[in-house]
């Protein structure tokens, strides 16, 4: 059994209470968001109790291997966060509603500033066994707005790691610009 600790941040953001805990590597799952541009998304969803590491990328797309210039210009990817957690300490739904807290899913290919078909709303899945704790989501999302929800729920079809620079941006760049409030995640911790 590998285990690995999540080493210690200096982050201005709110505190991660992931830091120290021992995550057993064999039993993490997975689960590919989109939700507006990945910076904010990837350091909000990093501090949810039970997440081991989160990577930002581009999904679903057209092409393979996209730089962010590609993506931007069309290539039909959404930029995504690939989320890996412990499920016997966060479950799926619970990430899913932790998501949404901080993302409008009524918003249809935009968050915040952020306008175009990359910053689609979406949920990538890879095991058939999670969508239909998705489409649970999904359906009580559906009662709390008078909008339709307009999140892309599909199997993942291709991930790429985004470049160096966007990787945990927000930690290397704290005044960066962030359509995430995160409040959510500070009552969490408390």
């Amino acid at each position: 059994v590998s285990s690995q600790v999540v080493p210690p941040s200096n982050s201005p953001l709110p505190d991660n209470p992931n830091l120290g805990l021992v995550f057993d590597l064999d039993n993490l799952e997975e689960i590919y968001l989109a939700g507006g541009c990945f910076w904010g998304v990837e350091a909000y969803m990093a501090r949810i109790y039970g997440v081991y590491d989160v990577t930002s990328g581009y999904a679903n797309g057209k092409t393979m291997e996209p730089t962010y210039k590609e993506v931007l210009a069309g290539s039909g990817h959404a930029e995504a966060v690939h989320v890996r957690y412990d499920p016997s300490l966060v479950t799926l739904e619970e990430l899913l509603d932790y998501f949404f807290v901080v993302v409008d899913p009524t918003s249809l290919n935009k968050q915040g500033n952020d306008r175009g078909i990359s910053y689609r709303s979406g949920i990538y899945y890879t095991d058939e066994a999670e969508l239909p704790v998705i489409e649970v989501v999904i359906a009580e999302l559906d009662d709390l707005y008078k909008k339709d929800i307009v999140v892309e729920v599909e199997p993942l079809d291709g991930y790429y790691i985004a470049e160096d620079y966007h990787q945990d941006y927000l930690e290397k760049n704290p005044n960066g610009y962030c359509h995430i409030e995160f409040d959510a995640i500070e009552e969490q911790n408390e």
